[in-house]
């Protein structure tokens, strides 16, 4: 019977760190709007990657425009299907339609990969002389894509809001094949990433 107890209590603990570990936060400690804090200052950006859930990402980066994090909202993402518009045009659409003015978004439409959103965006911050923003993505993507915007941006602050409440993923994940199964495919990723392997 303990041995039972002993290897749940490892299953949870496994699983919560996993949890933790995918989707790291900046703003634990943070109110829905800025302050004078520097962990919780205004941003120059806010950065949101396709890819998953893209509306619910969407959504996210424009509440946080919305409560003033930054004045400018970067959309980054190519078409699945190439006979239609680009995820970033289509993010736009939808910001626009929430509120936000087409002359604070700026779109990305060539990324086709998380280094390709990294190493795309880095261009835009050099550009414009952006050193701090804010990137968004599914709660199971935010690592890694961290992992690459830190690596080709080097001087650029990140700072991670993970949607930890979208289709693809929420706390209870790990109840779910899908769960399992994108979890895993971020820790390969990851794994790949630190031995300098494409993925």
């Amino acid at each position: 019977m303990k041995w039972l107890i002993s290897i749940g209590v490892l299953v949870v603990v496994f699983i919560a760190l996993i949890t933790v570990y995918l989707q790291p936060n900046s703003f634990m400690g943070c109110n829905s709007a800025p302050s004078a804090s520097k962990d919780c200052a205004k941003s120059d950006a806010i950065v949101v990657v396709s890819g998953g859930d893209t509306q619910a990402r969407t959504e996210s980066g424009i509440a946080l425009y919305k409560n003033g994090w930054a004045d400018t909202l970067i959309l980054s993402g190519a078409a699945q299907d190439k006979t239609g518009p680009s995820n970033a045009e289509a993010m736009q659409v939808q910001a626009v339609q929430a509120g936000v003015p087409l002359s604070a978004i700026i779109i990305d439409s060539d990324a086709e990969s998380t280094q390709q959103n990294a190493a795309n965006t880095k261009t835009i911050f050099s550009d414009r002389g952006y050193d701090d923003i804010i990137l968004v993505t599914s709660g199971y993507h935010q690592r890694r894509a961290s992992l690459e915007f830190n690596k080709r941006a080097e001087q650029v602050n990140i700072r991670n809001y993970p949607v930890t409440q979208d289709s693809d993923w929420n706390w209870f994940w790990w109840l779910t094949p899908r769960g399992w199964w994108l979890s895993g495919g971020e820790l390969v990723k990851i794994i790949a990433f630190y031995i300098g392997a494409t993925t």
